[in-house]
């Protein structure tokens, strides 16, 4: 990932050159790309997604899996956390703290196990800043519910990724497989206790590749295998940790994961009799999707993407712009606030006013957007329409301070149909507003800081 002051802020013609999104792409650069967004919400080093997926396929060729069974794992293992964010605002309500961090250390955390590592985990993430007595009760209910919490978390997330899986076309074997990711070979894994091999074994490969990376990103690749090795039999299949540990011994199985080249080699794992170029509406499908994902992670951003790309729509087609131009903005306004989360709901649901951390945490929101929809080929433009979302005319938005001349048409559309859309939805220091309030609101910024005719055009279409 790029950092911030290596980003582009120089104006450019969205519109001038031959479309990038009319060059082919193959769906596993789209989802590849993608999937880091996943890794925000979970709290993992950007890659992780791509990584697991890099261990889990070498785990597979190992296992002379037929093609199409590979093929249906490599996308389990990119999407294995589609469903992450479905779960965080409860999480957040349990812990009543950062659940991002709670996630990301859960992932080291023997939590089957009662003693130090599992007490000093609870510590660390219940009602820390809370005072003393309501934060031993939070503590005490955690350790009282901590069996069918786990199980209403870990349901919700893996029915909704599954769901989302099937939402972009996968099929049923992938959706199986990310359903089940969280079983244990002992049977004390969610949601339902499966056991041994009854637990598909796509799940049993992405539960054990996403540990092994883990670990190896953390602590390094003895501590990967012995973490996977001290859990052989109880979480993972021993066949599974075997081969793992015999292709580490080889020494190829971690090449490649410390590289910039990891994303290039993941697209390379793609079965290749069975790599699938995206036509418009698998990217439209992609999209929707993973609007969905962005919107789930908090009750109060629900459908808010959508509300945000029909806006937008029909703020584009009042001003006359061409379909080509209506379905890239449309696209755009869907996973504009991708990078959103990577946003604790601790800080999406705060009632009260953000501190200065809190809003830094905020204000790079679609810094993360732009750069991870920028990783896909031909996605250029709409990563800068998406990542422009919170710029204003003067200068005063954010993260990159553009001024009118650097602000394309297509930015502008969005950025007026957000506030719209925010404006109009309830907020947890604020009821939604009323239309006339709202506009009443947009007007004061306008022209200065909002573009005139989008925001004509916004109120001749509502």
């Amino acid at each position: 990932m790029r950092t911030l002051s290596q980003s582009t802020a120089g104006a450019r013609s969205v519109f001038g050159e031959e479309p990038e999104h009319l060059t082919p792409i193959r769906l596993s650069a789209i989802i590849s790309a993608l999937s880091y967004a996943l890794d925000l919400t979970e709290g993992q080093p950007l890659g992780h997604s791509v990584r697991s997926c890099i261990l889990g396929m070498r785990i597979a060729q190992a296992l002379k899996l037929p093609l199409e069974t590979q093929t249906n794992l490599y996308y389990a293992l990119l999407l294995k956390d589609a469903g992450c964010s479905s779960n965080a605002s409860r999480l957040y309500q349990i812990l009543d703290s950062d659940e991002i961090k709670a996630k990301c250390n859960v992932k080291t955390t023997d939590w089957t196990r009662f003693g130090w590592e599992s007490l000093h985990y609870a510590l660390d993430h219940v009602k820390i800043h809370r005072p003393f007595f309501e934060r031993a009760w939070g503590l005490l209910s955690v350790a009282v519910h901590n069996r069918n919490r786990s199980r209403e978390l870990v349901q919700i997330r893996c029915e909704r990724g599954a769901t989302i899986a099937k939402l972009i076309g996968f099929s049923e074997a992938t959706a199986a497989g990310i359903h089940a990711l969280d079983e244990q070979w002992n049977g004390n894994g969610f949601p339902y206790g499966l056991r041994g091999t009854g637990i598909p074994l796509i799940a049993r490969i992405l539960s054990i590749s996403q540990t092994l990376e883990v670990f190896y990103s953390k602590r390094g690749p003895n501590a990967a295998i012995e973490a996977v090795k001290d859990r052989s039999g109880r979480w993972f299949d021993p066949e599974l940790v075997r081969i793992a540990t015999c292709l580490s011994h080889k020494g190829h199985f971690w090449a490649g994961l410390d590289s910039e080249e990891a994303a290039k080699i993941v697209v390379r794992l793609e079965p290749a009799t069975r790599s699938v170029i995206a036509d418009d509406p698998a990217i439209e499908n992609i999209c929707h999707a993973f609007a969905d994902v962005i919107d789930a992670k908090s009750p109060f951003t629900y459908r808010h993407s959508i509300g945000v790309a029909a806006a937008a729509v029909d703020i584009a087609a009042k001003m006359n712009l061409p379909e080509r131009e209506i379905s890239l903005i449309r696209r755009a306004a869907l996973l504009h606030d991708i990078g959103k989360l990577g946003v604790p709901n601790s800080i999406l649901e705060k009632p009260g006013k953000l501190t200065a951390e809190e809003w830094a945490s905020v204000r790079r929101h679609p810094f993360y957007s732009q750069q991870i929809l920028r990783m896909i080929p031909g996605f250029w433009e709409l990563s800068e329409i998406a990542g422009a979302h919170h710029e204003r005319l003067d200068g005063t938005g954010y993260f990159q301070n553009l001024t009118a001349p650097q602000l394309s048409l297509p930015a502008r559309i969005l950025t007026v149909a957000d506030i719209y859309d925010a404006l109009s939805a309830r907020r947890p220091y604020r009821d939604a507003l009323a239309a006339e309030e709202v506009f009443g609101i947009m007007k004061k910024d306008t022209p200065h800081a909002l573009d005139a005719s989008c925001f004509q055009a916004l109120i001749e279409s509502r």
